[in-house]
């Protein structure tokens, strides 16, 4: 069994889950977009939810869950669904155990969250609801940690990613991620399969830069470090950064290494956007826009046979912004002739997307071919989950 990587198609939006090379498989959920048109049966659009619940696990009592859940931004494009498909709560509330199984809202054993990136990302943008949902059961799940000296069951686990100013973080040193620093494994499960080094959201800077890193989309990055299986040797590099700006990148390539950034496998940041490679406006500039080069070399550090993934609408060349055309040449060009550029909205084609998976192998990772479609009849199919069928 190979760890997997797994893309859902939610058009400019963020939906991936990760699972290791265990024999249960631990996952880690990173974003989600569930439109309501894909909970509606009648509808074309993917149904994601019914992807996910595939390939997840449900516990003794038939419960389904993901191991952890990370929200690498708040924007809605990231956590759309949230309330609707998974349970925020304590665990011993559960309602849904004798609703059917595809029903069942989904139980998030950890939660990975990043108070800096929720206050950076509140001045710029009104959060929605499912944004106002994460932050109230993160901070739950803070009260709860406290209350219990740290030692709590599923459900009610949490780290608390980045360090927050004037002391907000103080006490939680149990829970807490620095920048810079690595988790081992998945709410304690497969340490020797997967290192996150986390490389930001940033420390607490001066006002005027506080200022920049807001407007520049602060989100969670992370590199993952996955072992290709239980008695694997190698590791693959797995790159995610949310929607993290242009200058969030050039900070990066001026604060880590190149080793720090490598990647075997790229989520393009911001849904293949060229403001993540750019100052400049694609829309008013054209091909007349320049590239930032520190941004671009952060970018850039691709390993032989790297894959770069947009997880968007397909991208056609045209004026919009996300996804950009100029962005995707980029991000070509970074791979040269051995790499590969992938979009979610065109696997396997164009208008009828099914999730992008991606295995790990001995060196990097290989594309998991997509089986057949299957024809339903939207008129015999069962409800899916969230609706009110």
């Amino acid at each position: 069994m190979n760890s997997k990587i797994t893309f859902f198609p939610v058009d400019n939006g963020d939906m991936t889950l990760l699972q290791l090379a265990d024999d249960r498989q631990t996952c880690l959920l990173i974003d989600c977009r569930i439109r309501r048109s894909a909970d509606d049966p009648s509808d074309t659009t993917p149904d994601v939810a019914y992807e996910l619940r595939k390939r997840i696990k449900n516990d003794a009592r038939g419960r389904p869950f993901v191991d952890a859940m990370l929200l690498s931004h708040p924007d809605e494009d990231h956590c759309l669904g949230l309330r609707a498909h998974f349970w925020l709560g304590p665990v011993e509330d559960y309602p849904d155990d004798d609703k059917g199984q595809s029903q069942k809202k989904i139980i998030i054993r950890e939660l990975w969250s990043s108070p800096m990136v929720f206050r950076r990302a509140s001045k710029k943008l009104t959060l929605c609801d499912d944004a106002k949902a994460f932050a109230k059961e993160a901070r739950r799940r803070v009260q709860a940690n406290r209350d219990c000296g740290f030692i709590v069951p599923d459900g009610d686990k949490i780290l608390i990613l980045g360090q927050d100013k004037s002391g907000k973080t103080d006490g939680l040193e149990r829970i807490l991620v620095r920048q810079g620093e690595v988790i081992r494994g998945i709410n304690g499960i497969g340490s020797n399969l997967l290192e996150s080094r986390l490389l930001a959201p940033f420390r607490e800077q001066e006002e005027d830069v506080e200022e920049e890193l807001s407007k520049n989309d602060s989100s969670v990055v992370i590199n993952f470090s996955i072992k290709e299986s239980s008695s694997g040797l190698y590791s693959s590099r797995f790159l995610v950064g949310g929607d993290s700006g242009v200058c969030i990148w050039e900070r990066l390539w001026r604060e880590y290494t190149k080793d720090d950034l490598q990647y075997d496998l790229l989520l393009a940041p911001h849904h293949c956007s060229w403001r993540s490679l750019s100052h400049d406006s694609w829309s008013e500039n054209g091909n007349d826009a320049e590239v930032s080069e520190d941004a671009r070399s952060a970018l850039a550090q691709a390993n032989e046979n790297a894959f770069i993934v947009s997880s968007s609408k397909p991208v056609i060349d045209d004026d919009n912004d996300p996804p950009c055309i100029r962005a995707k040449r980029e991000y070509k060009s970074i791979l040269g002739s051995d790499g590969i550029f992938k979009c979610t909205g065109e696997e396997p084609i164009r208008g009828k997307p099914q999730p992008l998976e991606f295995k790990a192998a001995r060196s990097g990772f290989s594309k998991v071919i997509a089986a057949a479609a299957t024809v339903s009849v939207a008129s015999s199919a069962p409800p899916r989950a969230g609706s009110d069928d």
